[in-house]
């Protein structure tokens, strides 16, 4: 049996709002200034925290999430980085326990040491009791230590750290310093191309980091090769996919991408906003990200309103998710866009959808793993191709309108790479 030991370490925290990705990138920053090897990982989902970590590293940051990407994949993915990592670090979502599964659950599947991250603003000794229950909870649980963020001084970190008990390690503290915050909108951090200071500021406090610790490699872990899957058909050899990249669709997962290449495809990108023509390609995709704060742009370029009805028109497969589909609507929030499918869109001022959803397509090929995060409504009187199933019923709706496929779910590719072929192919009834 193949397997490769490699330093691992998971950060969570009690809940969200705790600082975990700020801790999580000044920590890989800090060892990357070593000389280390770092990669980094993200718990759950997310699209934004991502884009801060491969910031902090300066290489691709992979999704972990038991539901979505399933558990093999997480093996997969672990093991291949395991063989050129100095450092394997794992942002945790919401606080250790939450979410089904959370990321307790996954720290435990993938036996990854577990680190709190805990802001420690208004707390003294509690600090110490509050991380002992908290890894104590769960008795299975490898804990390998505890840092404090929004410390008020030296003599503050001094007290947090007395507070711990032996078998807790001190990972160190961040001062609490407006140079650090990263800013934040209504689907959580702002996009790290938007923060134009970001290596600054993880430079800063990775330095801050290291100015209250050692900086501990965590201990050891052992990934062990999966069990070989079955390769994925060469289903796109021959075949170019374009993809929409820009500060509007931006939501991109990069095992997606790799799901596509290692079908064969040709990948390239364009922006919706700015080009005034589409790349030549037998698909398109546009994923999701904030179209509705860049209505002026979209609105004014007709030039790729016409690419697209273009492509549209020569039945060539288009991919909308989320944001993807309100870019393709009548209007986002009154103002006219891309006007491909009957219906409009806006934007709500509460959660119009969040979780992770599988979809089956009603075609007989098992089911593709999803997700769903999102304020935007779509009203439509388009009928639904088929709906995605979550744990509490119904999902989110698919639409299909001639060769363009539409919903607001975000596609894990691959969890089933035979049925994501099929949302970039379109026969002509």
């Amino acid at each position: 049996m193949n397997q490769i030991n490699c330093p691992a370490i998971l950060i969570s925290a009690p809940a969200s709002g705790q600082g975990k990705t700020l801790s999580t990138a000044a920590l890989a920053r800090a060892w990357k200034n070593c000389g280390l090897n770092v990669r980094a990982f993200k718990c759950g989902p997310d699209f934004l925290d991502p884009m801060v970590l491969e910031t902090a590293t300066g290489q691709p940051v992979y999704n972990l999430d038991l539901g979505m990407c399933g558990e093999h994949d997480g093996l997969v993915r672990l093991y291949q980085a395991a063989q050129t990592a100095d450092v394997i670090i794992v942002e945790g979502v919401m606080g250790l326990y939450d979410g089904t599964p959370s990321s307790a659950d996954i720290a435990l599947r993938y036996s990854l040491p577990v680190m709190l991250t805990i802001d420690a603003s208004g707390m003294a000794q509690t600090f110490g009791a509050l991380a002992s229950g908290l890894l104590g909870y769960q008795p299975a649980l490898i804990p390998a230590g505890v840092l404090a963020n929004k410390v008020g001084s030296t003599g503050h970190a001094d007290m947090l750290k007395d507070s711990l008990p032996a078998h807790l390690n001190w990972l160190g503290a961040l001062p609490q310093d407006e140079a650090y915050a990263l800013p934040e909108r209504h689907l959580g951090l702002f996009r790290a191309q938007e923060i134009t200071d970001l290596d600054a500021r993880i430079e800063a406090a990775a330095l801050a980091l290291a100015a209250s610790s050692a900086l501990p490699l965590p201990p050891m872990v052992t990934f062990i090769a999966p069990e070989t899957a079955s390769i994925s058909p060469k289903l796109f050899a021959g075949k170019t996919i374009a993809i929409a990249r820009d500060a509007a669709f931006c939501f991109i997962y990069p095992a997606n991408i790799d799901c596509l290449q290692e079908m064969g495809a040709t990948v390239t990108f364009f922006s919706p906003l700015h080009d005034k023509t589409l790349p030549e390609a037998d698909a398109y995709w546009l994923p999701g990200g904030y179209p509705e704060l860049h209505l002026k742009e979209i609105n004014e370029n007709t030039a790729m309103r016409n690419a697209l009805l273009a492509a549209f028109n020569a039945d060539k497969p288009i991919l909308a998710e989320c944001g993807g589909m309100m870019a393709l609507s009548e209007s986002i929030n009154g103002v006219p866009a891309y006007g491909l499918l009957a219906g409009k869109s806006h934007i709500e001022p509460r959660l119009q959808g969040l979780g992770t959803q599988h979809a089956e397509l009603k075609e007989n090929i098992g089911s593709i793993g999803a997700h769903t995060f999102h304020y935007g409504k779509f009203d439509t009187a388009l009928l639904p191709k088929c709906q995605a199933n979550s744990r509490y019923g119904a999902g989110e709706n698919i639409y299909q309108h001639g060769s363009i496929t539409a919903t607001f779910l975000h596609f894990y590719f691959s969890s089933n790479p035979a049925l994501a072929a099929r949302l970039f192919s379109y026969a002509k009834p």
